[in-house]
């Protein structure tokens, strides 16, 4: 293999670990991906379970924790790549940006160093579940292992796009919750979306963030009675929507970022 193979996959690697030491490294982050969690799934999935179960006919807790999951890996992915914005001003990435590097390698390191800090605070959420009972077995954790993976880079092209239409830091704090925020209850994370008025229903149909919760609860309940109930596609539908999805966010994005990038 040529010299550039392995110089750009050297790149990649270096840039994803970067990511996963900064992780490692920041206390309050890992923190905050135990805290969330707990808030999400162990509160506000435990009250809805105690009031709405019997009526729904479906443990809520459980519903709450697939949804969580897909959320989690989808925005800690996009929100890391975004954090390219900061990057620009610190010392580290003026030289990043100056190297003898593709842009476009630039990004792939991003998404796979982000994709693993995602990863990691998945863990997280897999504990809670524990704790909190949630039935798991090593067949559904495995049959689950390319969703968690698909949300991650789904997420990261997502970022990207996002990314490659903001111009500094400040407009990445305006912006992005604005655009991440919503998704949380359109793409039906902590309630039922399979029935809403015209206007929700085709809004929660155009956030990306759907696609990924309901890939990973298509996972999860395959197989079991509730299924019908909690899914709204397929896993193989799910898969095509985030497949196109991906290749033009990615795409369009990536392109973005290096034209604004040469026009520095």
């Amino acid at each position: 293999m040529s010299k550039s193979f392995w110089r750009n996959l050297n790149a990649v690697a270096m840039i994803s670990a970067r990511d996963l030491i900064k992780l490692l490294r920041d206390r309050t982050r890992i923190g905050a991906s135990f805290i969330f969690p707990f808030v999400f799934i162990g509160i506000l999935g435990g009250s809805l379970d105690a009031n709405l179960s019997k009526d729904v006919g479906y443990n809520f807790l459980v519903f709450v924790f697939t949804g969580v999951i897909g959320q989690t890996l989808f925005q800690s992915t996009a929100s890391g790549i975004i954090s390219l914005v900061e990057d620009r001003q610190n010392d580290f990435s003026q030289e990043l940006f100056v190297a003898p590097v593709s842009r476009y390698i630039i990004i792939l390191g991003k998404i796979v160093g982000e994709s693993l800090v995602a990863l990691v605070q998945l863990s997280g959420i897999i504990l809670l579940g524990i704790l909190f009972r949630v039935p798991m077995n090593l067949t559904q954790l495995t049959l689950m292992v390319p969703g968690l993976i698909i949300c991650c880079l789904f997420g990261g092209a997502f970022g990207t796009l996002v990314m490659a239409n903001l111009s500094d830091q400040r407009s990445a704090n305006q912006i992005f919750p604005f655009l991440i925020f919503p998704q949380f209850f359109l793409s039906g994370v902590f309630s039922p979306i399979t029935k809403l008025p015209p206007l929700l229903f085709l809004l929660s149909r155009l956030a990306p963030m759907t696609y990924a919760v309901d890939l990973m609860r298509g996972l999860y309940y395959s197989g079991r009675p509730e299924y019908s109930k909690v899914v709204l596609y397929s896993p193989a539908i799910d898969l095509a929507v985030i497949s196109g999805l991906f290749c033009v966010m990615l795409l369009v994005g990536t392109v973005m970022f290096v034209r604004n990038e040469r026009n520095k």
